[in-house]
C-alpha cells in the first residue's frame, strides 16, 4: 500500500513538474526577442537554427487591424503583438533559433511598420512582455493560423500530457 502511495506522488509530481516548466518558459517575450531581429551581418559561429514553426500563414491581422500609422498608439500596437507572439514564446525567446528574426520580418512585411516599432515601443518588464499564463504553444508542424494553432495546440498537450501520464504508469506498475 504504502508504495503505491509513493508512485501515485511520483506520477502527480512528475505531471505538475511539466506542466510548470511549460508555463514558465511561455510566460513572456523576452526582451532579446524583441531586439534580435535587428542583429546585422553574422559570422559563421552566429549562425542561427532554422525555427521549428511556421509564420507564413499565421493571421496577420491580429496586429494590422489593431496597430495603425500614422501615430503608432503603444497600448494597442504592444497588446496586438503580445496577442500574436505569446502563442510562440517559447520558439521566439530561443535565442539558437532565427524564430524571432522571422516572425518579426513578415510582422514588418504585412503591417509595413517603421524599423524598431515594436522593439523600441514594446518594452514589458525586465523579463519582457507578459504572457497570459493560459496561452497554449504553438507546436512545430501547426500551421500558423493562431486561433486554430492554439485550438491543435491545446488537444496536442492533453494528449501529450496523457500519453506521458500513462506512460509513467506502466512503467511504475
Amino acid at each position: 500500500m504504502g508504495l503505491e502511495l509513493d508512485r501515485v506522488l511520483m506520477l502527480r509530481a512528475a505531471v505538475i513538474a511539466a506542466i510548470v516548466g511549460l508555463a514558465a518558459a511561455a510566460g513572456f517575450i523576452s526582451n532579446d526577442a524583441l531586439h534580435s531581429h535587428g542583429a546585422a551581418g553574422r559570422s559563421l559561429l552566429q549562425t542561427k537554427k532554422d525555427c521549428p514553426v511556421t509564420f507564413e500563414g499565421a493571421n496577420y491581422t491580429l496586429i494590422t487591424s489593431r496597430c495603425k500609422g500614422p501615430l503608432y498608439q503603444p497600448a494597442l500596437c504592444c497588446s496586438a503583438l503580445a496577442d500574436f507572439a505569446c502563442p510562440y514564446g517559447i520558439y521566439i525567446n530561443d535565442q539558437s533559433t532565427n524564430c524571432a528574426a522571422t516572425m518579426f520580418s513578415l510582422i514588418h512585411l504585412y503591417g509595413k511598420y517603421p524599423s524598431g516599432l515594436f522593439a523600441n515601443t514594446c518594452k514589458g518588464d525586465k523579463d519582457g512582455i507578459k504572457c497570459p499564463e493560459d496561452v497554449p504553444q504553438v507546436q512545430p508542424g501547426q500551421e500558423g493560423k493562431n486561433s486554430a494553432a492554439v485550438t491543435t495546440a491545446t488537444q496536442a498537450a492533453l494528449v501529450a500530457a496523457g500519453a506521458v501520464a500513462l506512460s509513467i504508469f506502466i512503467v511504475l506498475s
